[in-house]
């Protein structure tokens, strides 16, 4: 559903679509609601637990400055 309704008017290429919905599901999860749940392998991409602004802000300043392939579902190699 937010595939289709924040990016389908601006997407119009029924491939790109697609892929916009596949690279939701791993983020859209009901395995996501879990605190031991990673985005990544590495296990740097993670939501970050509840907390205050300051928290999220660090968070945030914590990631990598250079985001690795892994972040997009990549192989190193790609």
């Amino acid at each position: 559903m937010v595939a289709e309704a924040n990016y389908g008017g601006r997407v119009t290429d029924d491939k790109d679509r697609r892929l916009i919905k596949i690279i939701l599901e791993s983020l859209y999860c009901p395995e996501s609601l879990d605190d031991s749940y990673r985005y990544s392998e590495s296990g740097i991409y993670y939501c970050p637990p509840e907390g205050h602004f300051e928290d999220y802000k660090n968070f945030i300043k914590e990631l990598p400055l250079n985001d690795k392939p892994e972040v997009f579902g990549l192989n190193d190699n790609a």
